[in-house]
């Protein structure tokens, strides 16, 4: 958590300055700061366990939604890496001439319904029991992300969508501003549910106290997650970055639920 209010403490001084000159500080004279999707709040901080231990190295990471982070890297947030949930971010951000490179995608993301244990809504993978919920009246808020900015948030509703449900569950919605929040609040007892990141739902934090079920694949757009270097990245941050793609790291994020690229676990 240390390495969470740290970043957001660096990003709210710079905020406060514009991301204007007074905050242009030598990337190789800090330690990198790494924006991230929030559905790799457990996998990312994982890996950069990982990379400490191997290279006596450090990162700070910031999570939170990719359009809320691409919106900031726009006006110049002092980030060095940047892990997207969707890689139409990371591609924007390309073309507009923000990162090194195209980047690479990383991984692929996964859905999953969560509901509480104490849930009168039975979780299933067809979200037949949500459909029969909302017509008895047993269902009263749902949670998923905005999908304004998050891209789960977006194929909650896609899902929800090809379900047929979307039309009758929209006005109970309870939008979390980016995937780990609408985590909690779909096993926070105010909800009777949610469909929220497969990374996340794995987590103790969730599965102890809830149920969990994957969700196809079928039924939403792949959740193609790219990572990209910013423009004057560091030493340290290019370090990361490479690691990231190695054979530690895909081990790390397949232990998480998420599918590499070539599509293997």
């Amino acid at each position: 958590m240390r390495r969470v209010r740290d970043a957001t403490s660096i990003l709210t001084m710079c905020l406060g300055l514009g991301f204007g000159m007074s905050c242009k500080v030598r990337a190789s004279d800090v330690i990198p700061v790494i924006a991230a999707a929030s559905d790799l709040q457990f996998a990312l901080t994982a890996v950069a366990d990982a990379f400490r231990k191997e290279t006596g190295k450090d990162v700070r990471i910031a999570f939170g939604s990719s359009g809320n982070f691409a919106r900031q890297i726009r006006l110049k947030a002092p980030f060095q890496i940047f892990f997207s949930a969707d890689e139409d971010y990371v591609l924007a951000l390309s073309r507009e001439g923000f990162t090194s490179d195209d980047g690479v995608v990383y991984a692929i993301g996964r859905l999953a319904l969560v509901v509480p244990r104490n849930s009168s809504i039975m979780a299933d993978s067809a979200l037949v029991d949500v459909g029969v919920g909302l017509k008895d009246g047993r269902l009263k808020r749902f949670a998923i992300a905005n999908p304004e900015h998050a891209p789960y948030g977006k194929r909650a509703q896609e899902v929800l969508e090809r379900a047929g449900l979307w039309q009758s569950i929209k006005d109970k919605l309870v939008l979390g501003e980016n995937v780990s929040q609408a985590g909690q609040f779909a096993i926070s007892g105010s909800t009777d549910g949610g469909i929220i990141a497969y990374s996340l739902a794995l987590s103790p934090k969730i599965s102890d106290v809830a149920h969990t079920i994957l969700l196809p694949e079928t039924l939403h757009s792949a959740l193609r997650q790219r990572m990209v270097l910013l423009k004057d990245a560091g030493e340290i941050a290019q370090s990361f970055y490479a690691f990231a793609g190695g054979v530690t790291a895909r081990e790390i994020f397949g232990s998480f639920g998420f599918v590499r690229p070539d599509g293997s676990r």
